[in-house]
């Protein structure tokens, strides 16, 4: 029998599996993405503040989508075993842990402000980077209670209503940043502040309406919570971070590398800083789309290695590889033929479009590395390998990525683009190592090795 078919058979799977998980982490993306496009209105030195402080949230941002994962599985566990108490403990569990995470980057922010100047960024994009900063780190509070709330949705087969009630947030919050940016309808003019204010506000909205939708949804009357605001069950705490916390370590260490080239970036003028926000923004977006795909990939590989149905692996990891690269190239095609046009949707100024442009063909070809790396990264988690992982991850982005970035960027003037080239090199390093360990690991448990 020919291979297409069963390698088509297992991309549906994974298709139908994945789609929801990326609308999920596209609704978080959209709302920044929203305001990265709004405040380019404004000019550089805002869109390149927009970047600085966007950099420093991100990395709790993605620690807590790696944390939420562990609610997914563990109310997909309790739904396939019938156990609703289960359900609804993962989910006021995993409620208190990322609303922590949250408050916990309010006071990261708060910590770090008196210290800014050590990041060597524009004295313009500094001074006024604090408030807004400040701003958008409480409105991660309602953001990361949102991932816990819409991975029990997800894991209970229920993703569309959260879909909706996201996608409704991303309008708010292009509504409110029109009116808080500008001063329209007679709201305040709070100009670059308003959009981390229309953040906070459409976020909690989000979260609020998450909640609502739980405790009203039939279906999710046995499964939901009945008392939300019970003393946690500290066993039951250790067990989520014991399942997220790998999880969170592998994205962080690729997205602390990106906080590094934004920094190294930012040293070099605000120009250099805007282009990296428009290109970055654009990048880590459609990046959500390869990262649920590795979700998926994280379910089915695991299920398959639980039921001890071995066969099965290589047909689910390489369907899930055909589909990245397909998605990689669709990307790379649109950034590097509307480049341009796409950095215009942010930016007027001709020097930053300029630049802005020439990274995003940069970052269509990091894609194919990027989609592989964290498909690979996925089909790990699903056979329980993450340690090993997230120590190859590492290495390949701080030993190579940015060392060679810095290189490439001041000793030999490629400038900014010579940072973007340095990540490509680490992705793709990556990639490679980790190709190469799903593959033998595949391999090894097909042959009763493992």
């Amino acid at each position: 029998m020919s291979p297409i078919p069963p390698l088509l058979a297992e991309s549906r799977v994974t298709l139908r599996l994945a789609i929801p998980l990326i609308i999920g982490q596209l609704g978080q993306m959209l709302i920044s993405l929203s305001d990265t496009l709004m405040l380019g209105w404004l000019g550089v030195t805002e869109l390149a503040a927009c970047s600085f402080a966007n950099t420093l949230i991100y990395l709790p941002m993605m620690f807590g989508i790696g944390m939420s994962m562990a609610v997914s599985i563990r109310v997909s566990q309790a739904r396939g075993a019938n156990d609703p108490a289960a359900a609804r403990a993962a989910l006021r569990h995993g409620l208190y842990i990322t609303l922590a995470l949250g408050v916990l980057t309010v006071l990261a922010a708060l910590a770090i402000r008196p210290f800014f100047g050590i990041f060597r960024q524009d004295p313009e994009v500094i001074a006024i980077v604090p408030n807004f900063l400040l701003i958008l780190a409480a409105s991660m509070i309602p953001a990361m209670g949102s991932m816990a709330v819409k991975n029990h949705a997800d894991a209970m087969n229920r993703p569309w209503p959260v879909f909706w009630i996201s996608l409704g947030a991303v309008a708010l919050n292009v509504l409110l940043n029109w009116m808080l940016i500008f001063g329209k309808w007679g709201a305040p003019h709070l100009g670059f502040e308003g959009a981390a204010v229309a953040t906070l506000i459409a976020r909690t909205a989000s979260l609020i309406g998450m909640i609502i939708w739980c405790r009203g949804d039939a279906a999710l009357k046995e499964w939901v919570p009945k008392r939300w605001l019970r003393l946690p069950g500290w066993n039951a705490v250790r067990d989520l971070l014991r399942t997220g916390f790998p999880a969170s370590m592998q994205l962080v260490a690729e997205v602390s590398a990106f906080m590094m080239a934004t920094f190294i970036i930012g040293s070099m003028g605000k120009d250099e800083l805007a282009s990296h926000q428009v290109a970055i923004q654009c990048a880590a977006t459609i990046f959500m789309i390869p990262l649920g795909i590795s979700m998926a990939l994280t379910v089915r590989v695991g299920e398959a290695f639980g039921a001890r149905k071995h066969a099965s692996m290589r047909p689910i990891l390489t369907s899930g590889w055909l589909m990245g690269l397909s998605f990689a190239l669709l990307s790379v095609t649109a950034f590097s033929l509307f480049n341009r046009e796409i950095a215009g949707l942010f930016i007027k100024d001709p020097n930053v479009l300029r630049m802005a442009a020439s990274l995003l063909v940069v970052a269509g070809f990091f894609q194919f590395s990027d989609t592989m790396q964290i498909i690979a990264a996925g089909a790990l988690r699903g056979l329980d390998d993450v340690k090993v992982p997230a120590w190859l991850s590492f290495g390949a982005y701080w030993v190579v990525s940015i060392p060679l970035g810095w290189v490439l960027a001041y000793p030999l003037g490629l400038g900014v683009t010579g940072m973007w080239w340095g990540i490509t090199l680490g992705l793709t390093i990556t990639a490679v190592l980790l190709g190469r360990r799903i593959w033998r690991k595949t391999a090894a448990v097909g042959d009763g090795k493992s």
